[in-house]
This record gives structure tokens, sequence and C-alpha cells, in this order.
């Protein structure tokens, strides 16, 4: 799914596809906004709970795939619940608003008191639409925050989330002059957003900020900009928004070549540079800090679904994992409002396929990470992720 660039110039094409971008894509919402409805149906605690979990199977191939390990996660999930029954319905979206809509109507016909799911904004946005008049909530695989609220929780990995993480890290190292270089699309903007508001709530200052289109002429074009920016800024960090999948190749290979060098200004990214593994090899990335689920945890959700299922689960997958925990811990306490909008957003958080995370009043979420950063290929982990709110981290 995830294409590679050469470094050679001549060769680089660009595609704007990473996991993160895939589930922000099909934007233009109609955002539910404001807080949470802190309302939902009561449940009956002694029987099994009726969750709807809505995928985009009838898609494309990549959907059928991703609906499958969506499936299959979720599964894997209730299987691990003790003393909680789930009764799990799924429901194919195509990875179509309309037929989401469709689904999500249709599960809250047939007695459903939750909905997980689907993946696409535009979907969720549409099955959060058809399931508010009964009081049903719904938890989205989408990260696009300008669709929570109401009754929609987004479970995605947000900008908000990873930027907040990093600048506080490195607020607290010293580095709080930043300069913001991104995408001039919707996904750069909205990165570059989400780094502000992390400055501004860490002690950090955005000394400048650079953007470029996505071709590999404005790339180019976009180096000597940077190099002047952090010259006259002063600024001890430069901050990207590219994917690997994009422009982070060739930005590895040009800026240190403009002289923007490590020891002095400290690179950090908002996407994972560890994947693809080869992301690991970019000369100009060693020495970098970006951030990451909690790798113990990951491996051990990596480890029971391959055992399950004889794969590797997608990367998406543990999103439907986490879903199931949440209303597992949640119905496990006996009460009959375990799935309104207040018991979901309760600050104690749960314990996912990836780590930590709560879902806040606002229909966002906030998840545990680690801080990493690259030596001699690998991946070293600087500050661990934490293992309850309130602590480092936070």
């Amino acid at each position: 799914m995830i294409a590679f660039f050469s470094l050679g110039r001549k060769r680089l094409r660009f595609m704007v596809l990473s996991v993160f971008a895939m589930v922000l894509a099909a934007c233009d919402p109609v955002a539910l906004g404001g807080l949470t409805n802190a309302g939902g149906p009561r449940i009956d605690t002694s029987a099994p709970v009726p969750v709807a979990l809505l995928v985009p199977r009838g898609g494309t191939p990549a959907d059928e795939l991703l609906a499958r390990n969506l499936e299959n996660a979720a599964k894997l999930a209730i299987a691990n619940l003790d003393g909680v029954e789930v009764d799990l319905r799924v429901y194919g979206t195509a990875g179509s608003a309309a037929t989401a809509s469709t689904a999500a109507a249709q599960a809250v016909s047939d007695g459903a008191k939750i909905i997980l799911g689907p993946v696409y904004s535009a979907a969720a946005n549409a099955a959060g639409v058809a399931a508010a008049p009964a009081g049903v909530n719904v938890l989205a695989f989408s990260n696009n925050p300008s669709i929570a609220g109401g009754n929609v929780f987004v479970l995605g990995p947000t900008f908000n989330n990873t930027a907040d993480r990093l600048v506080n890290y490195a607020a607290r190292n010293g580095k709080r002059r930043i300069v913001v270089l991104h995408s001039n699309d919707v996904a750069g903007q909205l990165g570059r957003s989400a780094i502000a508001a992390a400055a501004a709530a860490n002690g950090a200052t955005i000394a400048g900020s650079v953007d470029y289109a996505l071709s590999q002429e404005a790339v180019v074009a976009a180096v000597p900009r940077v190099k002047a920016t952090v010259d006259s800024s002063g600024a001890d960090a430069l901050f990207l928004t590219a994917p690997s999948a994009s422009a982070l190749p060739l930005f590895a290979q040009l800026l240190p070549e403009a002289g923007i060098q490590a020891a002095t200004t400290q690179y950090i990214g908002l996407t994972r540079w560890d994947i693809p593994p080869q992301t690991l090899g970019l000369p100009g990335l060693q020495g970098g800090w970006f951030a990451l689920p909690d790798p113990s945890a990951s491996a051990a959700f990596t480890g029971r679904y391959s055992a399950a299922y004889g794969g590797q689960p997608h990367p998406l997958a543990g999103l439907a994992f986490d879903g199931i925990a949440a209303i597992g811990a949640l119905v496990k306490g006996g009460k009959s409002n375990a799935l309104t909008g207040a018991a979901l957003s309760q600050g104690a958080g749960f314990q996912g396929a990836t780590g930590i995370f709560r879902l806040r009043p606002d229909g966002t979420n906030q998840r545990g990470l680690a801080v990493a950063t690259i030596r001699n290929q690998s991946v070293v982990i600087l500050d661990p992720a934490p293992r309850g709110f309130g602590g480092a981290g936070f």
C-alpha cells in the first residue's frame, strides 16, 4: 500500500497514500462538532450487548482486506473479554457515505446499542447522523477531528495527539523554537495547525512556517526557503509533516545538503518514520524524533492476531480491537449507562491494542505514545509510552 520513493530526484513520484492520509480521506464532512452528547441508550448488562461493526466490505480489494482485518481484530478482542458477552453484527459500507448511512440506520433498527466504524470520515459522519436520532454513539475508525462531537467519537490517531506529545518532549529538552515544514494540502494544513496548537500549549514558539505543493519541483524549491527561515529565526527544531510515501525521503536528502544539520536543528516528524522499514535508512533522518504507539503493547497485539489468523494485522486493525476493549471495560462495571457519552469519555481510559487511550468529551481521543529516534538505522526509544494518564507524556 505504501510506495517508497527512490532518492534519485528524476525518479521521484508523489503518491499521497499513507495510513494516516487514508483514514483522513473523504473529507468535507458535515461536522457534528461541539461537546459530545453525554447520553446514550440504556443496556441490559446481564445479556449480550448488541454491537454493530461497520466495515468497508463490498468496496475495493484494499477495502475488502481492511474489512476482514477489522472484523478479525474485533472478534479477537471479544475472545479476550472477561465476563462480558458481545453480540457482534457486521455491516458492509463499501467505503460509501450513503451505504454507511443505510447500514447505521439498519444497525440501530436491529437493536445495536453502539456502533464501531466506519473507516472513512464522510462515511463515519453519515453513520453518526443516521444513528443520532436514536441516541446511539458511534466509535469511528477515522482520525478526522472535524467529524468528532455529538454522538461521534474518532478512534484513529490524530495529528493533535502526536504533535502535543512531540512538542512537549521537545520543550522539555530545550527545543522551543520550531519551524514547520508542511504540504499545502488538507493534511499538511491540519498538521501545521496541530503543531501550532501544541506549541502554544507547551511553552514553545512557532518561529516560522514553510509550505510546498505536492510536486518534485515544489519540494526542491522549498528547501532554500526552509534554510533561510531556520537561519533568520534562530530555530532549534524543524517539524516535518510529510509521510514516507510522499516528500519525506527527498527532504531527508536535500535539507542536510542545504546545511540544516541535526547537530544544531532537531528534525521532528509528525508521521511514523519506522514505516516502511526502508525509511530508517535515510541518512538525513538519523537522530530525528518521531512518535509511535507503545512498542510492547503493539507487539503483543500483533502476536495474538498472527497466532489467531496466520498473518500480520492491517495497520488499522487495532482500532476495532480498541473499540471492543473499551466497550467490554465499561460494560463489565454492570451499569446500564455504560455506553453513554459520559461513560465513554471517562478519564481513566482503556488498554488497547497499541497501549492506553481515552476518549475526550469533544469526541477526539488521546493516546499514550512513545518518543523515538533513529540511530544506526534502528529505532531507539527516548521516552517510553506512558502506562497511565496524568504521568509523563500527558
